[in-house]
């Protein structure tokens, strides 16, 4: 048993974090929103430029930088070539009803300092008093067939798909207060600007004659050039019509790089335009957060989105944070941007780790000091308005459907949190507003 003394000491302990959380608590509006800044409230998530850099302010009129985890889901993965879904199955034991999974995941992770809950997150944990952002998955409403990696904008039936899925999808969150705003798609393929195998202008000019991707890549050769002789002459061709481009190999024939770069600026407008309008003909008050870019936004693509996204979505795994790439969206879009994904993996979690993008260390306390190092750095940031960390629950060590096989979460395929992990998160995450403000010291050396 436990002599007077230690117990007093476990109950002052106790207590001591009680009242730390309780202060901690008190330190947020019931958005999530920092309670010691103002700004104007509008009754909805918007952005603001303040004390030299970019915020998210929550409709209570309260600073927020949005500190959130990805696939916040009792069914995250599916093993590949099976229906099974370990980590469900761990939900079914450990909690039998998925509401009650639900409301003990989003109150760990408010104890863990986060305050959003991410993309492809469970509606459930939505409905936990938690901010939080949904992705629509625009560029999939089609079916382009797989050898499409870009949907085919200036067909009439995507736009009008669009407007379906937008109506509904959005109508139903369109009055939540909560929700923070709306990613439009994750990490489409701009060609080989977005590091893809071939050109989005090579892309849409070998699509079927009547496509109408193909015929508005010859309007804008036509608007280019005047005429066939004027295309002949910077491709070194011998069309004999508009129609015949592309269709007949020419050996020693060349695409100037400035007709690829118009037209790839021609088609991200086109497609930020298409649900941009879909978005706010049922929404006018969420943030459009933009398509979450694969690690590299295209400069053309960034001009082309201007008037058209509130923030400028990026997932990125690399060791340091896109310091270069976050100065460059800024600077040409003039947008706050958010990181929507970025992770660090272990040896010691027993997953192979073979698939799957990002670093992988040797153990808890390495991933641990890689995160706090990455939001030191991330916070320097004046356009940076949040991190989303990938994501809540390890994937199944068979692989899930495209193979991925990585040591991802915050919790493990049984529900154990990694508590060297969540530790530090928690304490980097509660001073996250010190680290934007340039009031916090460096971080722990690694």
């Amino acid at each position: 048993m436990l002599r007077r003394a230690e117990l007093l000491a476990v109950v002052t302990l106790v207590l001591g974090m009680a009242e730390s959380a309780e202060t901690a608590e008190r330190a947020f509006d019931s958005f999530g929103g920092w309670q010691q800044s103002s700004a104007a409230a509008s009754g909805w998530f918007r952005t603001e430029r303040a004390e030299g850099r970019w915020w998210l302010v929550d409709p209570d009129g309260h600073w927020f930088l949005s500190v959130g985890v990805n696939n916040v889901n009792a069914r995250p993965d599916v093993v590949r070539g099976t229906e099974r879904i370990p980590y469900y199955d761990t939900v079914k034991r450990k909690y039998g009803r998925e509401t009650d999974w639900a409301k003990a995941a989003v109150g760990r992770l408010k104890g863990w300092g986060f305050n959003t809950v991410g993309a492809w997150s469970a509606r459930n944990t939505w409905e936990q008093g938690m901010a939080y952002a949904v992705i629509l998955h625009c560029a999939g409403v089609v079916d382009w067939g797989e050898r499409r990696s870009f949907p085919d904008v200036f067909d009439a039936g995507f736009e009008s798909a669009v407007m379906r899925h937008a109506r509904e999808a959005c109508r139903e969150v369109a009055d939540d207060p909560r929700l923070i705003g709306y990613f439009t798609d994750n990490e489409l393929g701009w060609g080989r600007e977005g590091g893809g195998s071939e050109t989005l202008f090579a892309e849409f000019l070998g699509r079927e004659e009547s496509a109408p991707g193909r015929q508005a890549l010859l309007c804008f050769l036509e608007r280019r050039y005047l005429n066939i002789g004027e295309l002949n002459r910077a491709w070194g061709t011998r069309y004999e019509s508009f129609e015949e481009v592309g269709r007949v190999p020419q050996a020693g024939s060349k695409i100037p790089q400035g007709d690829e770069v118009g037209f790839l600026r021609l088609a991200a407008e086109q497609y930020f335009r298409v649900v941009h309008d879909a978005i706010r003909a049922v929404d006018e008050h969420h943030l459009i957060l933009g398509c979450r870019f694969a690690g590299y936004a295209p400069r053309p693509v960034l001009e082309a989105m201007r008037q058209y996204v509130d923030v400028v979505s990026l997932n990125h795994y690399g060791a340091h944070p896109p310091s270069d790439m976050a100065r460059a969206i800024q600077c040409i879009v003039g947008k706050p941007v958010l990181i929507t994904e970025f992770s660090f993996r272990a040896r010691d979690s027993g997953l192979p780790n073979t698939r799957g993008a990002g670093l992988v260390v040797d153990n808890q306390e390495q991933r641990a000091q890689h995160f706090e190092r990455y939001v030191h750095e991330l916070m320097d940031l004046p356009m940076v308005v949040g991190y989303h960390w990938f994501e809540h629950s390890d994937q199944p060590a068979e692989g899930r459907l495209d193979g991925e096989n990585s040591n991802y979460g915050l919790v493990d395929i049984r529900d154990e949190p990694y508590s060297e992990l969540v530790e530090v998160m928690a304490r980097v995450n509660g001073s996250v507003y010190d680290l934007a403000l340039g009031r916090a010291g460096p971080p722990k050396e690694m």
